[in-house]
């Protein structure tokens, strides 16, 4: 990878944007697939639903593992004219580029639910957790590695943080922007007061 001015963007924050677009929407729709009348009825629809949520938890959470740990092992270390985007940019860019995919996902979650009940919601639900988890797993890798993970941010919009057009992640010190290992916002460092500082020594008297 190059070390030229170009615009990163953090591997954990993009897998972990759609968690809770998922998770939260997903359980909103189970709840209310178990109002309507159904054809399956209420009891196989919450069985199926659970099945499929932890069908897909571990699916999501094992798909392209390998290929996240082969970028991460041949990660180089990010120049110093390279542009780190924000936490709060990434997760907007993200939410504009999907937000009638995430409306079409919570609208199809609900109508599956007069045919069986709490089942799409419950796998919406399910994806979300497993990009959740896959994210705290980037997480222990960086922590371990003592190192954050970024991909340049026109090649993660192609295909995502690991697709085909991805040729390599970099790599910045922890300390780099404003999120912890694992995607995490970075909690605020309190400024010190002016009770914080120590008093100065006073002048020994000859």
């Amino acid at each position: 990878m190059g070390r030229g001015a170009v615009a990163l963007a953090r591997v954990a924050v993009l897998v972990r944007a759609p968690a809770g677009w998922l998770w939260w929407p997903g359980l909103l729709a189970a709840g209310i697939g178990v109002l309507p009348p159904s054809l399956t009825g209420r009891r196989i629809g919450v069985l199926t639903g659970a099945a499929l949520f932890v069908v897909a938890a571990f699916a999501v959470f094992a798909v392209r593992r390998k290929r996240y740990a082969h970028l991460a092992k041949a990660a180089s270390r990010a120049g110093k004219s390279a542009i780190l985007q924000d936490r709060a940019v990434t997760l907007r860019v993200w939410r504009r580029a999907h937000r009638w995919w995430l409306l079409v996902a919570f609208l199809a979650a609900v109508g599956s639910s007069f045919a069986v009940p709490t089942a799409g919601g419950l796998l919406l639900a399910g994806t979300g957790l497993g990009l959740w988890a896959k994210a705290l797993w980037l997480g222990r890798w960086e922590h371990e590695h003592d190192a954050l993970l970024w991909v340049r941010t026109e090649a993660a919009v192609r295909g995502g943080p690991a697709g085909r057009h991805v040729r390599g992640h970099l790599t910045t010190g922890v300390a780099a922007k404003d999120a912890r290992p694992g995607g995490a916002k970075a909690a605020r460092q309190r400024a010190a007061g002016p009770t914080t500082a120590r008093p100065k020594a006073k002048a020994a008297r000859t």
